[in-house]
């Protein structure tokens, strides 16, 4: 066995027990669990009781409702009027995305939690508008995919801080890709440790291939269109700012990437996508994910 054999089944042992990793928010299961249900059969004031049960979790949430970046036009401000106005399905979406961001740890000695959650947001965002252009499914499922696409940096920052800064640092000083880098450095990525934390918390199967392979859509099975399309928003993402804090060195096409020609394959919409015209949105998401996730922080 070589040393950088050994030292990856040492590592992976480590993540194996997952005993530092907290768990999904208790509020969270429940509110998500009961949204699933058909529209006509929720009621508002179960939702807004369920999220006023996390005084944090719902102060967040109403923070994000009076964003811009899920449609805001007024300003809303009571949880039952952000339910109200919303919907149902943002409220979800929005529900996760504060839920799962308070598990990062504070520690900022690598990767900012800030930092992390632009991207992560930026990502999820982008999916869902991708998704709506080319009729691509259920454009929440997109969302939720994007957004949860990280899941694995979360497991390294706590259970591995000392390696995974390694990896951070490494990426940042070649200017490579951090996957790649923690392959060079860990022997394994994120995408491996986040595929056990979700299969630990019994994910979707379709959001477990997203994240075991968002770096490599071809070794999807089942879900490569949707596998694909968030591998695409992620690089749009790193590309124009919302990164991991550093920039890769590295011109990308996106007509040329494996996702595209897999994504290809499930919606012909595709060839007449005007990536231009998303890439000018992405510019005008910025400004606002940043503000947000500081908001939210602070909150």
């Amino acid at each position: 066995m070589t040393a950088a054999t050994a030292t990856k089944q040492a590592l992976l042992q480590r993540l194996d027990g997952l005993h530092q990793i907290p768990t999904i928010p208790a509020v969270l299961a429940p509110l998500l669990r009961y949204l699933q249900q058909p529209v006509e059969q929720l009621d508002v004031q179960k939702v807004t009781d369920l999220l006023s049960q996390d005084k944090s979790l719902a102060a967040q949430c109403l923070q994000m409702a009076n964003s811009p970046l899920f449609g805001r036009a007024q300003n809303v401000q009571s949880l039952r009027g952000a339910v109200v106005s919303l919907g149902f399905h943002h409220v979800s979406d929005i529900a996760m995305s504060c839920g799962v961001l308070n598990m990062l740890p504070s520690d900022k000695a690598s990767l900012d939690p800030v930092v992390f959650w632009e991207h992560s947001l930026g990502c999820a965002l982008v999916s869902r508008q991708i998704a709506r252009k080319i009729n691509f499914g259920d454009p929440g499922k997109a969302y939720l995919a994007g957004l949860l696409h990280d899941l694995g940096i979360i497991v390294n920052l706590w259970v591995l801080p000392k390696e995974f800064r390694a990896a951070w640092e490494m990426g940042k000083g070649e200017g490579i890709p951090l996957h790649e880098a923690e392959q060079k450095s860990m022997g394994f990525t994120h995408c491996d440790s986040g595929r056990l934390l979700g299969e630990r918390w019994a994910l979707a199967p379709e959001l477990i291939e997203v994240i075991s392979y968002h770096h490599a859509p071809e070794k999807s099975a089942e879900h490569t269109g949707l596998v694909a399309l968030v591998q695409l928003a992620d690089l749009l993402c790193r590309m124009s700012g919302l990164n991991y804090g550093y920039v890769e060195e590295r011109q990308v096409n996106l007509a040329e990437e494996s996702g595209f020609g897999l994504l290809a394959q499930h919606s012909t919409a595709l060839k007449d996508f005007d990536w231009a015209r998303l890439t000018f949105e992405l510019d005008s998401y910025m400004d606002e994910v940043h503000s947000l996730v500081r908001a939210i922080y602070r909150t």
